[in-house]
């Protein structure tokens, strides 16, 4: 029997794990030091976005002007913060039913990608335990443009050897729900974008993907 979907790419943060709070904590003390308004309202405005553009989101609320080097050592300084929260994360910061729904499809024969914004991807995915279930990663450290550009599915599909119609994409975000569309892919809104319109399907939990494919 032949079937739409030959490869399936999850979203990182907030599909396959949650890390908002540290992304969050690392923020808030840079703009702390820096003396500048941050809360968790603002930090939701930052997922799947990229680095720099998540910085210069934060400097909204200030009138101060940064050179170009000081927005990057501002980059690095909100990332090894980041980077030394991340330590951690343990297999209990994804959903419960992820590694179960990993497993069976990798049992059903689909190929299994990482498509996101994060230059940490490959650490996180270490870090909960999940790095072996993957046949393709694509993150921040291979893409110049953030979703809702395409460009981190298309090169995730381009590692799997499969068309964007061979693949759906899994979001928790409504900039990658965006993004898929954008690439010609179909796409499956869980947690915030559980009921994005433009998603094909509208999942509650991970595990849901076993009935719909």
């Amino acid at each position: 029997m032949s079937r739409k979907y030959k490869g399936i790419i999850f979203d990182l943060d907030g599909v396959l794990c949650t890390t908002d709070q540290f992304h969050y904590l690392a923020r808030k003390a840079l703009a702390d030091h820096e003396g500048i308004y941050f809360d968790e309202t603002i930090n939701q405005r930052l997922r799947g976005v990229s680095r720099m553009e998540s910085l210069r989101i934060v400097l909204e609320h200030t009138d101060q002007v940064y050179s170009d080097e000081a927005l990057q050592a501002f980059a690095a300084s909100k990332n090894s913060v980041y980077r030394s929260l991340l330590e951690r994360l343990t297999p209990s910061d994804m959903p419960a039913d992820a590694r179960p729904t990993l497993e069976s499809l990798m049992e059903k024969g689909y190929l299994l990608a990482v498509g996101s914004s994060s230059k940490n991807t490959q650490f996180i995915l270490e870090r909960i335990g999940l790095a072996h279930f993957f046949d393709a990663v694509a993150d921040g450290n291979d893409i110049t443009r953030s979703k809702p550009d395409p460009e981190v599915f298309l090169l995730a599909a381009e590692r799997l050897r499969l068309p964007p119609a061979a693949c759906l994409v899994v979001e928790d975000a409504s900039a990658g729900i965006e993004a898929a569309e954008r690439g010609g892919f179909d796409a499956a809104g869980i947690g915030s974008a559980g009921h994005n319109p433009h998603a094909r399907f509208h999942l509650e939990r991970l595990s849901q993907l076993l009935a719909v494919l």
